[in-house]
């Protein structure tokens, strides 16, 4: 086989690696289950050897499928704001990282609440639990004997790149990418670096912290692996980044939505936008330190709400069957499913917020429900692209989706009418894999300028708006506001 770049994903909950070659195109694919963990009081976590052990799992996948004279970098993309905590001299984790799904920290951002305004001047990012410097603060406060270890620089922090980059060149490299780096909220946008004073808020030495890299580039090299010796790593970026990337379209306004577990839409600006109580702004990227603003809404429930539906209907197989069963009526009767169990993300920024189901009368039924879950995705999704349109300057003329969800042709077309505007559906399943094996082919050589990356963007399959009855999105507004009422009254 042609030589080619070994992209590992590291999700939520399964570790994909794609082989992409010259062409820029996908030629074998690999996937290992991780497993999410919780042990109590709705924490989420996840075990960090376990992690690693799945990356193993499909580096060695890979290596069998082509052999290890045909790798010739490694790029990695990964879940976002995931925080870990390992001993800088043994390697060892010395807790469970804590999911970005984890809500633990809301005692802390409610002590801090008085810098959020500063929190999100300087990293764009509203103060809320997601975010990985709230986690690491919980973990200095729940685990006092860490504190006196994290001062004295014995500890290092980090998301789940730095983790994984930290395993590959067998402790000689620390460090994580702006895109990372831009969802713990201790990065300025504006300096792209480590920000003192927000160090001091939430109480995070410096000395933990990674080293600051750009998204693209030689950024170490693989001593951990024994077949892959010396290959360089060449791109990290975290993977909702990485999907944008791997649409393949560079300019301001494109707006693309990756539906997962969870899902976030990102628009590319032209410059550091304006700040918006709403949308979080961010970096999609940095080539040779040079940033590419965006702006970010992030929703907690998407694809985990089809799951919770199922689980809670008692279905065997709680997706497929609650897909089913969503596609079997053409609409929910007016039944509204607000999934807020883990609070409301973009543009709510309710942590406190919890699920609703309403609308209920005496036909409604399990499909009623399950076809209410599919649309709340839709909403969702529709309620942070419209505040994108409303705080960007460059016009948004159509939704560029991927993430498993998009397979679903209901959802996607109830995307499309509920926006009247075009979504375009990416013909590859794995588009995080896909973007960060580009900006590493990118840093390669391969595809020396954005327009050679451009010229790599697949076929999509495009879904156009048909008549819609804006009525039923009115519908979902008030279950949403009847959420956060209902909140507020507990």
């Amino acid at each position: 086989m042609p030589g080619c770049i070994l992209t590992i994903d590291q999700g939520t909950t399964n570790t994909k690696a794609l082989l992409v070659d010259r062409t820029g195109q996908p030629v074998f694919r690999a996937s290992s289950s991780v497993p999410l963990l919780t042990p109590r009081d709705g924490r989420i976590e996840q075990n960090l050897d376990t992690i690693w052990l799945s990356v193993i799992d499909v580096i060695l996948q890979c290596l069998e499928h082509t052999g290890a004279n045909s790798i010739e970098a490694i790029a990695l993309t990964n879940q976002r704001e995931t925080a870990a905590a390992w001993d800088r001299g043994t390697g060892a984790p010395v807790a469970n990282a804590i999911s970005w799904q984890c809500r633990r920290s809301s005692t802390i951002c409610n002590a801090l609440a008085g810098s959020s305004a500063l929190i999100q001047q300087r990293t764009g990012l509203p103060l809320d639990p997601l975010l990985s410097a709230t986690k690491w603060a919980w973990l200095l406060e729940d685990e006092g004997a860490l504190r006196r270890r994290a001062d004295a620089g014995e500890l290092c922090f980090g998301t789940i790149d730095s983790w994984l980059l930290w395993k590959l060149t067998s402790g000689k490299v620390h460090a994580t990418d702006h895109t990372n780096a831009s969802r713990t909220a201790l990065l300025n946008l504006e300096s792209l670096d480590w920000d003192p004073a927000l160090l001091a808020i939430f109480g995070i030495p410096r000395v933990t912290l990674p080293e600051l890299v750009s998204s693209c580039g030689v950024l170490g090299k693989v001593f951990a692996v024994p077949e892959l010796l010396g290959v360089p790593i060449v791109s990290i970026i975290g993977d909702s980044h990485a999907a944008l990337a791997g649409h393949g379209n560079f300019s301001a306004g494109t707006v693309k939505a990756t539906y997962g577990t969870g899902s976030s839409l990102m628009t590319l600006t032209s410059e550091l936008p304006a700040p918006t109580p709403q949308l979080a702004r961010t970096i999609a990227w940095t080539i040779a330190g040079v940033p590419q603003y965006a702006l970010e809404g992030n929703i907690t429930m998407t694809g985990s709400a089809i799951q919770w539906v199922g689980e809670f209907l008692g279905l065997a197989d709680p997706v497929a069957d609650t897909i089913a069963l969503a596609t079997s009526v053409s609409s929910a009767e007016g039944v509204s499913f607000v999934p807020a169990m883990a609070g409301l993300g973009a543009p709510y920024w309710n942590s406190s917020a919890r699920g609703t189901i309403s609308g209920l009368n005496r036909s409604s039924g399990k499909a009623h429900l399950a076809h209410a879950a599919l649309e709340a995705i839709a909403f969702q999704v529709a309620d942070v692209f419209i505040s994108m349109q409303a705080a960007s300057t460059a016009p948004m003329s159509a939704l560029f989706a991927d993430g498993g969800a998009t397979r679903n042709d209901v959802l996607m077309q109830m995307q499309a009418d509920v926006l009247g505007l075009p979504a375009h559906r990416a013909g590859c399943e794995d588009l995080s894999a896909l973007g960060a094996g580009w900006l590493g082919g990118h840093a390669l050589g391969w595809w020396p300028t954005l327009a050679d990356l451009e010229a790599l963007r697949a076929p999509t399959t495009n879904f156009r708006p048909q008549p819609f009855d804006h009525r039923r999105y009115d519908q979902w507004k008030l279950a949403v506001a009847r959420t956060q009422f209902a909140e507020a009254c507990a």
